[in-house]
């Protein structure tokens, strides 16, 4: 494991008695309060310097609330130290309202409007969609996507159409690991990493696999052309906890991902590590 604290870009906390969550239902395992303390006993001795937490797909018109409400966790514990929201972006200019309150919070830094479970492939494509996410540059907000590997072609045409705004894939596309598929979406990562306003998320890799027979064989090729394609400038580390204990615990992911990049020279890790993050997400 690194010998230095680590910056984990992705991490959910929630508490359905203060911000309401819908999905809880269908994953009884996820359906209790995980907050900062809860993630000190899960990560063990891994030692994480600072924390950017992620929108939790909560209730709608909770979003709001929840970033406040983070806001108040960040109080208490300081390696909280960005926010990515969620903003309803397919309202197109009408989520000016949202973005502007957003935008006030201090912490604030992206928006994430998930895309994963949408029936239809292409709703990135909707006019007012891409309407919402290009009023995010002048909120000095950028846009997480998070989608699964079948929706990556519309995604690939919904970059190009938004070239201003900045963009941080989550999940490394989430491949179809469990399935053993790699194409289309190897060529797909490395189409992505062709546009400059996109960076990556090496996380939430493990819950696309089998989690009963998963293995770090099987989730090696994919954690390794993620690399390859964006470069160690342009890659950071996510824990997706604590989604990500349904395949795997914290410590085991950190030992993947150290093993992985253990070929890097020492600047390059400490770059996927800590240091693009401390950068992107502006931390202090």
């Amino acid at each position: 494991m690194p010998d230095y604290g680590i910056v984990d870009t992705h991490v959910h906390f929630w508490d359905t008695t203060r911000v309401p969550i819908d999905w809880h239902a269908r994953v009884p395992a996820m359906a209790r309060r995980f907050g900062p303390e809860d993630l000190a006993e899960h990560a063990g001795d891994v030692a994480i310097e600072r924390l950017v937490f992620v929108e939790a797909d909560v209730s709608p018109g909770a979003n709001i609330a929840e970033a406040e409400w983070i806001t108040e966790l960040a109080a208490a514990d300081p390696r909280i130290q960005a926010i990515v929201a969620h903003a309803p972006l397919e309202q197109g200019a009408e989520v000016e309202g949202d973005l502007a309150k957003l935008a006030e919070i201090p912490l604030v830094r992206g928006i994430r409007r998930l895309l994963q479970d949408e029936a239809d492939d292409a709703y990135c494509l909707r006019p007012g969609f891409i309407e919402g996410v290009k009023l995010l540059p002048a909120h000095d907000l950028h846009f997480e996507i998070c989608i699964y590997h079948r929706q990556f072609a519309a995604t690939l045409d919904f970059v190009a159409q938004c070239p201003e705004v900045r963009m941080v894939l989550n999940h490394i596309g989430k491949p179809g690991i469990r399935d053993g598929i790699t194409e289309p979406w190897r060529q797909q990562m490395h189409d992505l990493a062709g546009c400059d306003n996109v960076v990556c998320k090496l996380s939430g890799v493990a819950t696309e696999a089998d989690h009963a027979n998963r293995s770090e064989g099987q989730l090696r090729p994919y954690i390794d052309h993620a690399l390859d394609c964006f470069g160690p400038d342009r890659v950071m580390f996510g824990g997706d906890w604590p989604v990500a204990t349904l395949a795997v615990a914290y410590p085991r992911w950190v030992e993947i991902v150290d093993r992985a990049l253990k070929a890097l020279p020492e600047a390059d890790r400490r770059k996927v590590w800590r240091d693009n993050a401390i950068a992107y997400y502006g931390l202090g």
